[in-house]
């Protein structure tokens, strides 16, 4: 992968990961078939790539405007989080396994606060999708909106630390902790999540939303597809470690339906207006900015 600096500042590949998994997450929600998802992976990793570069960019502006954000605004996030972990002993444990502090995370959690409010600013006056922009989309892709079979599911991760067999044993080890719990119904699937996996996805409770065959990797998609709905899978091995998957739902291929799809249509409007406008606002910061590719 390229390596990116933007104000002599280099962008991990991490963060070019996580922008490429959303925007794959986003168009299989929103229609994409698997076969048009591999056929656009290339302009799919650049969108990653440039979404990466913006991220950083409004990071910066963010920053550098110090937009307020009130204690009470923070105070509202934790609250939700710890909630969603399963309360602050939780909370406290998925810290620790951060290897951060509250006041460090409370920090990130205003950064990113920052930077919402920057975007905000910035679409305050994108028009909304009108009913009949709706369905002038939905009649021109209408083929797109065709239900493949898809699944819903969340997963952990563990990576081990390093090739050896030992680092390799001990994330086994780790993995196979987390699904004793899990089955044992000692623990929610969603807080061992949050609190132990490597992805992501933790921070969403492991939620990989609804996916297609052939969007994961084989390892991972020959198990979610041959599973069934409410169970937890056994181990399974892939290039990025060791993963446990909970599936919670399937649906089989079908044709498009405009009921079920008009929000999803509305959403996609709105998230290419909103972007159209981002876009804007992000090149003017890139004019700015020394961007270094390599």
């Amino acid at each position: 992968m390229q390596k990116i600096k933007v104000n002599g500042q280099r962008i991990p590949e991490e963060a070019v990961q996580f922008e490429l998994e959303r925007i794959v997450r986003f168009y299989a929600e929103h229609g994409m078939s698997q076969e048009q998802v591999r056929a656009q992976m290339p302009a799919l990793v650049q969108k990653a790539i440039e979404q990466a570069i913006g991220a950083k960019l409004l990071i910066d502006e963010a920053n550098k405007l110090d937009i307020p954000v009130s204690d009470d605004e923070i105070d509202e996030q934790v609250e939700k989080i710890v909630k969603q972990v399963g309360g602050r002993e939780a909370f406290q444990s998925a810290l620790a396994q951060q290897k951060t502090s509250e006041d460090s995370f409370r920090e990130q959690l205003r950064r990113g606060r920052r930077v919402d409010k920057l975007v905000e600013k910035s679409v305050a006056g994108v028009a909304e999708p009108t009913e009949d922009d709706i369905q002038k989309h939905f009649e021109a892709h209408k083929e797109e909106y065709a239900k493949g079979e898809r699944v819903l599911a969340q997963h952990i991760l563990i990576t081990p630390d390093g090739d050896t067999q030992t680092s390799k044993d001990e994330a086994r080890a780790k993995i196979a902790a987390v699904r004793e719990r899990v089955t044992a119904g000692g623990k929610a699937f969603a807080d061992e999540a949050a609190a132990h996996s490597m992805c992501p996805s933790g921070k969403e409770g492991g939620s990989l939303g609804w996916f297609s065959r052939g969007m994961m990797v084989p390892e991972f998609d020959q198990a979610v597809f041959s599973m069934s709905v409410g169970e937890v899978s056994d181990i399974i091995e892939t290039q990025f470690g060791y993963h446990i998957i909970f599936k919670t739902d399937h649906e089989a291929a079908g044709e498009a339906d405009f009921d079920q799809v008009r929000e999803q249509i509305r959403d996609f409007l709105r998230h290419a207006r909103r972007g159209e406008a981002m876009t804007a606002y992000v090149e003017e910061l890139k004019a700015k900015a020394t961007i270094e590719m390599e």
